[in-house]
């Protein structure tokens, strides 16, 4: 490896077994709250069967809790933090023993805050893996790159950190080819590839992504190369105002510098620093230039932008300010050497390439068929979709080539559970979820209604919202409606955002009867308005029942997020892997990746 810091402690898999079996016995009980579906909500009485609350007892006690976390973040974080200091994971009552109704709200709560990922005390902080990743090496930035002019906002957050974060492991690693699974439009994988000089393969499964991201580095490319020109145009004018500063002096002064440059000897030339170049610039003049090349990052042992067109120190001073050292060299042999330079750079930049690529990726796929050159290499995903995440880490312990993994998943609701349909005949062997032993030995099942309930509630908590409680309530109400007129307890098709598209309650149930191939002139407007009013009175049990849904979601990427980390704590060739918190939250919801590094061979 080409860095000798050690890298931080990170939990062994005996502390994270420990911390799931607790998370486990929680769930246990939970879990039936986030597998309820709201469109069955009032034709099945979840409610009923689940809740022995009133609803206004339920949001009260939710609302009081969230607004004191929110006014005394540090009294609610130390009421989390001593809970799980003291090792204990007895909490009150939650749910009744013969019932299996919840019957303790702020117990609840409690439980569910405490294990989340950011309360469970199972995070590597990103700044310390960071400081031992770089070691003694300077860290690349470049204040004047600015990704939000081609992104969002919310994807130049992602892009920018996971790049800084991966460029580190790349040098850590001592490797320079980068695997970009699941790249999408190839923001990332462009961005790897022009700023931090690494070789990225972008492979997706679709044909349409593939040649949009090829046409969107293009542009980039055209992007960073005027921002190179802006930035080397701004030297260029520096070193003017410099010439201009000097030209009263020369003029004063030039019998005595001719004089100087004459008696010099060849061994003081040689010796010559910058500051002998200009004896007569201000410090400050100096300052600046050195400034603007610290800014610029020119050197290669700093930021390195990788243009073709890299300019050395004599591109940053006046013509005359070097004439004593230039006027030796032949101006023929000065251009032989420009152009050797611009070939050598021009060949340099050509391993520093994104290469896109369309293949569908599972857990056996054989890179070398994808990638003809495929050497050590890192191997990342940003938003992996569903099952393309633990099938990247699966890839990652299967292949010797891969050194190194930084995985962000997301699409919880699409992963395929190996024990969610144990009655049904499947031929496939490896699935999304579970991944590690222990889960595997309990044959443990999340849920699709649960994992679909996380997604959408941990987008909604990423913006301080609840779950759109009138959409839902209309959505279940046709469904009672569709159960008592027409006989349909069961119905494959989905009326999908017709809510959006709606007038009024009416007008939702008339198109979406519609849509479902449902007779809906069969239907006086007075019955639907009916069912209307007869469920409005209980609309709030609908909104309780959506926001203790969205206090257990954390909980559920928990678990998701453990048992991906412990899979890899299993694997033996493994010498550290740890789960960081890479993004803000609120800018990015899925913001946890899983990073792990190989033993050296």
């Amino acid at each position: 490896m080409a860095a000798s810091c050690p890298l931080p402690v990170a939990q062994d898999l005996s502390t994270l077994r420990t911390k799931l079996h607790g998370l486990l016995r929680f769930l246990g009980e939970a879990l039936s709250i986030s597998n309820a579906h709201t469109v069955d909500f009032y034709t099945e009485s979840v409610w009923e069967q689940l809740v022995d609350l009133s609803p206004e007892t339920v949001l009260a006690v939710l609302r009081r809790s969230a607004a004191e976390a929110e006014a005394q973040p540090a009294e609610a974080r130390l009421l989390v933090e001593a809970k799980r200091g003291s090792g204990s994971t007895d909490f009150p009552k939650i749910f009744c023993e013969t019932s299996q109704k919840l019957v303790s709200v702020e117990a609840f709560a409690l439980a569910a805050k405490c294990y989340s990922v950011q309360n469970l005390g199972i995070c590597t902080p990103l700044e310390q893996l960071l400081v031992a990743l770089r070691g003694n090496q300077k860290q690349r930035t470049d204040k004047n790159v600015k990704p939000d002019e081609f992104m969002n906002l919310k994807k130049s957050h992602e892009v920018q950190a996971m790049s800084e974060l991966i460029s580190s492991v790349a040098d850590y690693c001592g490797v320079k080819q980068i695997i970009d699974l699941g790249s999408g439009k190839g923001y990332l994988s462009s961005f790897l590839s022009l700023k931090y000089g690494l070789k990225v393969y972008g492979i997706d499964s679709s044909n349409t992504n593939t040649h949009g991201a090829e046409e969107r580095n293009r542009k980039l490319k055209k992007h960073w190369r005027v921002y190179h020109r802006r930035s080397k145009l701004d030297v260029n004018v520096l070193g003017l105002q410099m010439a201009r500063e000097r030209k009263v002096q020369d003029e004063i002064k030039c019998k005595a510098d001719n004089e100087g440059v004459c008696n010099s000897s060849k061994a003081n030339q040689e010796k010559m620093s910058t500051s002998d170049f200009l004896p007569d610039f201000s410090g400050s003049v100096i300052s600046n230039i050195r400034k603007q090349m610290e800014n610029l990052h020119v050197h290669s042992h700093q930021e390195n932008l990788y243009f073709e067109n890299a300019f050395s120190i004599r591109d940053l001073l006046p013509v005359n300010a070097i004439e004593s050292t230039s006027s030796q060299i032949p101006k023929r042999k000065m251009s032989e050497t420009n152009k050797e330079r611009r070939k050598m750079t021009s060949k340099s930049s050509e391993s520093n390439v994104y290469s896109p690529l369309t293949s569908f990726i599972t857990a056996d796929s054989e890179l070398h068929d994808i990638i003809k050159d495929l050497e050590d290499c890192l191997m990342v995903g940003l938003h992996t979709c569903g099952d393309l995440a633990p099938n990247t880490l699966r890839i990652f312990t299967s292949k010797s080539e891969i050194k190194g993994v930084c995985s962000v998943g997301c699409c919880y609701h699409l992963l395929s559970e190996e024990f969610e349909n144990p009655h049904k005949e499947c031929t496939q062997e490896k699935w999304g979820f579970p991944m590690c032993h222990y889960l595997k030995e309990e044959k443990w099942c999340c849920g699709r209604n649960a994992r679909m309930s996380a997604c959408l509630a941990l987008e909604r908590i990423a913006v301080g919202q609840g779950l759109p409680t009138e959409s839902l309530f209309y959505r279940a109400v046709l469904q009672d409606i569709i159960k008592d007129c027409y006989g349909i307890t069961k119905c494959d098709r989905h009326v999908g955002k017709i809510y959006s598209k709606s007038s009024s309650f009416l007008d939702y149930v008339r198109k979406s009867l519609k849509k479902l191939g449902l007779d809906e002139s069969k239907l006086p407007e007075k019955v639907i308005m009916d069912y209307y009013e007869k469920y409005k009175p209980r609309m709030n049990e609908l909104e309780a029942f959506n926001m203790l849904k969205v206090v257990l979601a954390p909980c559920i990427e928990t678990l998701i997020l453990l048992d991906r980390l412990c899979y890899l704590k299993e694997q033996d060739d493994i010498a550290w892997s740890a789960l960081v918190k890479l993004f803000d939250p609120v800018k990015s919801p899925r913001c946890y990746a899983i990073i792990a590094l190989k033993k050296p061979q």
